[in-house]
């Protein structure tokens, strides 16, 4: 079976035809394979916590046109939650709460240069999907995500700040 990388994270998946995201730039595999993912948190309460994460972790790794509005705010909102859930963790909804502040400011997000490649993506992710070991993966993708748009760092923090 022949292999395609994904043109947001890029992962390699078996080639598929198939949905993507409205303006996240992805691989119809790399998209079924997150929907894989979420449905297995969606599925097990166990999970909750991980979900936020698994969200953030993929947005950023798609970031999609930075001509496209939607796509610039999805990168740096789903970056500052991350910048949350993991420097200032708190329960699930409490940090949905900080998303949707977030939220309100959105417009004033500028487009960020993303980094040339990531160091775990969901292909390493989605063979944990459900086990006992999901959360854990997850969490490690997550903090990988973070890490790897250390250029913007910063800038995440001054504009969550509010300055």
């Amino acid at each position: 079976m022949d292999h395609t990388h994904c043109p947001g994270c890029g992962a390699a998946f078996p080639e598929r035809d198939g949905p993507t995201h409205a303006y996240m730039t992805s691989s119809p595999a790399c998209w079924a394979a997150f929907g894989r993912l979420l449905a297995q948190e969606y599925l097990q309460p166990r999970l909750e916590g991980a979900h936020r994460l698994s969200v953030d972790a993929y947005a950023v790794q798609h970031p999609g046109d930075p001509a496209d509005r939607r796509a610039v705010q999805s990168v740096g909102l789903h970056l500052a939650r991350l910048m949350v859930q993991l420097e200032t963790p708190r329960p699930p909804r409490q940090t949905n709460s900080v998303m949707l502040a977030f939220a309100n400011r959105k417009h004033t997000l500028i487009p960020l240069h993303p980094p040339s490649s990531f160091s775990m993506t969901i292909a390493d992710v989605t063979p944990f999907a459900g086990k006992s070991e999901h959360a854990h993966k997850v969490q490690e993708w997550a903090r990988s995500a973070w890490n790897d748009w250390a250029a913007h760092h910063d800038w995440i923090r001054r504009w969550a700040r509010g300055d």
